[in-house]
């Protein structure tokens, strides 16, 4: 009897996971027709529309924590902005999502490009403002506590390659391709590690580290820490530990991060404050990528899509091939 009534009690349990992908799938259709067409910003608004309106037919009273930006920054699945088709009445869900993960990438036709989202109960993914943060991440199958952002790149290299049984130098860390990051990439290199370079794309950099295949170890560097929240929500699905801290460039940076009630601005943030309690993540494709296939368009106006979603509770992990004739609804 408990068991039955704590699981009806998830407000997930009434929002479809399935429901979240098609989500992720209208806006990775709706970004895929400006492929290397060149226009960022057309990219990215065509996916915004297609995930706010996708949205508004799921059965939800849904709050944006993570999205485009702040009321005057963003039109539309900005923080604070409601979503869903039943306010009020719905259950209470927090969103985090980046409609068009690769912006850059999309315009110039690049690898790695996603539609994503993560869902939680109300209060359960960290409000993060949009700034840099620092990430450290290793896949799952190693002890609490084997990476400590407090400690050097070196240091974490020796203990996660301990961890594994292995030498440093066969430890392989993927790293974004950024000036900003020449000096961890020297360090790196200097005690023998390979080094994986992505353009863009880092959530799908840190769910790599989970996926043997990839061979990719670790995930090191600077990135926007609303992608950090949605990689530790996939983590927090399938495995692995992620250490985050906020980086601030000048005061206004740092009042944002107040405003969105963070106080210790050197806090370094474990998996379990950036995500916790049940929740989804599921990614849709946009161009070709380590994780996901991108929309390919075919003869006769068929498309197909390729999308993973993830459930904490569960650890379920379902890998999800699509064929489309027109564009995808939330019913098809």
């Amino acid at each position: 009897m408990n068991a039955s009534k704590n699981a009806s009690d998830n407000p997930l349990d009434r929002v479809l996971v399935l429901e979240m992908v098609r989500v992720t799938e209208a806006a990775a259709v709706a970004a895929s027709k400006l492929i290397g067409r060149g226009d960022e910003k057309a990219a990215d608004a065509a996916a915004v529309e297609a995930m706010r309106e996708a949205f508004d037919t799921l059965y939800m009273d849904g709050t944006v924590v993570i999205g485009e930006g702040e009321r005057d920054e963003a039109p539309m699945l900005y923080i604070g902005e409601k979503v869903g088709g039943a306010p009020g009445r719905g259950p209470k869900i927090d969103i985090a999502l980046d409609p068009l993960e690769g912006t850059t990438i999309t315009a110039k036709a690049g690898p790695n490009a996603l539609a994503v989202l993560a869902a939680a109960e109300e209060g359960c993914l960290l409000n993060a403002p949009d700034v840099y943060m620092d990430k450290l991440a290793v896949g799952p199958g190693y002890p609490e506590g084997v990476i400590d952002l407090a400690k050097s790149p070196t240091e974490n290299v020796k203990s996660v390659a301990a961890a594994k049984g292995v030498e440093p130098h066969e430890i392989i860390v993927c790293v974004l391709d950024r000036p900003r990051h020449s000096d961890l990439i020297a360090e790196l290199r200097g005690i023998g590690c390979g080094v994986v370079l992505i353009g863009d794309g880092d959530v799908a950099g840190v769910i790599a580290t989970t996926d043997e295949d990839t061979t990719i170890d670790m995930y090191m560097g600077q990135g926007g820490a609303p992608e950090g929240v949605l990689a530790a929500a996939a983590l927090r699905c399938v495995g692995g530990q992620f250490n985050g801290r906020l980086l601030f460039r000048n005061e206004d940076e740092k009042a944002r991060a107040r405003k969105w009630g963070i106080e210790d601005l050197d806090r370094i943030y474990k998996l379990n404050d950036l995500a916790k309690g049940d929740c989804i993540f599921a990614a849709t494709g946009v161009t070709d990528g380590s994780l996901l296939q991108g929309v390919k368009r075919l003869r006769g106006g068929r498309m197909t899509t390729e999308s993973v979603v993830m459930r904490a509770s569960s650890g379920t992990v379902r890998w999800i091939k699509g064929e489309h004739r027109g564009t995808p609804t939330l019913t098809s």
